[in-house]
């Protein structure tokens, strides 16, 4: 039940280029195709970071001061309200599973495995066709978002954020029903270090892979279509070979949307914009929470010993 994360990927990135590019100066996803004509012209970002370097080098002290901090407290933010989307998450999860779930067959509606019943609320939310509605909650969430975020205070979109980050762990709630809680939360420390490098890099990195945005959502698209696929074919091998490309697809991203997310600042510092860049940490936070549950999801197919 948390397949539809893939295409709620999607959504955010798309409905991060309308809302928040409304003001950018450049496209998350760049124009390709144009020749190239010697001497080689540096991309976008490469101007970007040379512009940077010039303010830096030419308005030395408190300007400069400035960026460096006000970077450091947007990217800070951006981690904050990603942690706490995650906090909730898990949270949201393990306290519906906790509900739907008992060890006392007179409590039970169905069983779910030895020793594990289903109670009639976990009937209900796991047998029943509100199963549709709780796993596709968090796409129609981040399709509503999308929609409504340019005309949002950054205060009520920081709380629909949090809201669809329960949403969500209601959605993949049934992951402790099929694997131990050992595995998910040593699934869980691995995705915790790989993206952490992962991000790491990619804000400290000085090559440009803005190339790499939209090779890797069309990778999420093929995902999703492969993915609504198995459903009906219930290949083992399909779903491996969807496990192992989700997981380098999503660890891409996690590189490029953070780097995104700092070019972003550095290309509306100057204006001063709060309100925006407050949106923009928190449409940040978003691909990011969703690299993380996405590269999570997948790792925990390899990583997962079910129940």
């Amino acid at each position: 039940m948390g397949r539809p994360c893939e295409l709620a990927k999607v959504k955010a990135q798309d409905s991060r280029r309308k809302s928040l590019n409304s003001k950018a100066t450049f496209p998350i996803f760049p124009m390709k195709g144009a020749a190239v004509v010697p001497p080689p012209q540096e991309t976008h970002v490469e101007a970007l970071m040379a512009e940077f370097d010039t303010v830096r080098a030419g308005h030395a002290g408190a300007r400069t001061l400035a960026i460096d901090e006000g970077l450091r407290a947007h990217m800070n933010k951006v981690y904050g309200l990603m942690s706490i989307g995650m906090v909730l998450t898990a949270a949201a999860a393990w306290a519906i599973a906790g509900l739907a779930t008992t060890t006392d067959p007179s409590l039970a509606a169905a069983q779910v495995g030895a020793d594990k019943y289903l109670t009639s609320f976990g009937a209900a939310l796991y047998l029943s066709p509100l199963k549709w509605v709780v796993m596709f909650a968090p796409l129609a969430f981040v399709f509503a978002f999308g929609a409504v975020i340019s005309r949002m205070s950054a205060a009520a979109a920081q709380l629909v954020f949090y809201a669809f980050a329960v949403t969500m762990g209601v959605s993949i709630s049934s992951i402790f029903l099929v694997f131990t809680g050992y595995s998910i939360v040593q699934t869980f420390l691995v995705t915790a270090v790989a993206f952490a490098g992962l991000s790491l890099w990619g804000y400290t990195t000085k090559k440009d892979i803005s190339g790499w945005g939209s090779f890797l959502i069309m990778g999420v698209i093929g995902l999703l279509v492969a993915s609504i696929v198995n459903i009906f074919l219930g290949s083992p091998a399909v779903m491996f070979a969807i496990s192992a490309i989700g997981i380098l697809i999503f660890a891409g991203l996690t590189a490029y949307d953070t780097q995104n997310i700092k070019n972003t600042y550095l290309a509306h510092a100057q204006h001063g914009d709060s309100e925006w860049l407050g949106k923009s940490a928190i449409m940040g936070a978003l691909n990011l929470y969703l690299d993380f549950i996405n590269m999570f999801m997948f790792l925990l197919q390899f990583l997962g010993n079910r129940e």
